[in-house]
């Protein structure tokens, strides 16, 4: 609304790697125009890319539903359920992901990722959302995932 051109609003949300990544979801809010989503979807596709529309919401349709995800992984970890390792391997053996949940974090950022869980939680109030305890621990200890050299895994600098 800070806009005197609402209807020209949207906003387009790449995944990372941005070069790699297929998708985008082109974000929309209730005064978006159909030109500016038509302008959106156009350098979507001349960027290789396919886009899927999404409401202007937290997490918008990827983050929503990753993240509680991720952030299972997290505890799972933390409780001893499995390695790091052990989890990563049945997701994405087992279930076909191109990475495990935690290998994942650790590209993303386990700072991103916590900051991400916690407007998710902030906007929503579901307790299923808190973000995992051995998370904040890691962010706080300077354990930023890959970026960092060390989060969920050690990672070669």
């Amino acid at each position: 609304m800070a806009t005197r051109r609402p209807e020209d609003v949207i906003g387009m949300h790449f995944f990372n790697p941005a070069p790699v990544m297929r998708l985008v979801e082109v974000v929309h809010t209730v005064l978006t125009s159909k030109e500016a989503l038509g302008t959106a979807h156009a350098l979507a596709a001349a960027l290789g890319k396919r886009a899927v529309d999404c409401p202007d919401r937290a997490g918008f349709i990827v983050n929503a539903l990753l993240f509680p995800y991720l952030n299972s992984a997290v505890t799972m970890l933390d409780e001893g359920w499995a390695t790091a390792d052990d989890i990563d391997t049945v997701m994405a053996a087992g279930q076909g992901y191109p990475m495990g949940p935690l290998r994942l974090l650790d590209v993303i950022g386990l700072d991103v990722s916590l900051a991400i869980q916690r407007t998710l939680h902030g906007t929503f109030r579901d307790p299923a959302l808190t973000p995992a305890r051995h998370l904040q621990r890691l962010v706080e200890a300077g354990h930023l995932g890959r970026k960092g050299g060390r989060g969920l895994h050690l990672h070669e600098r």
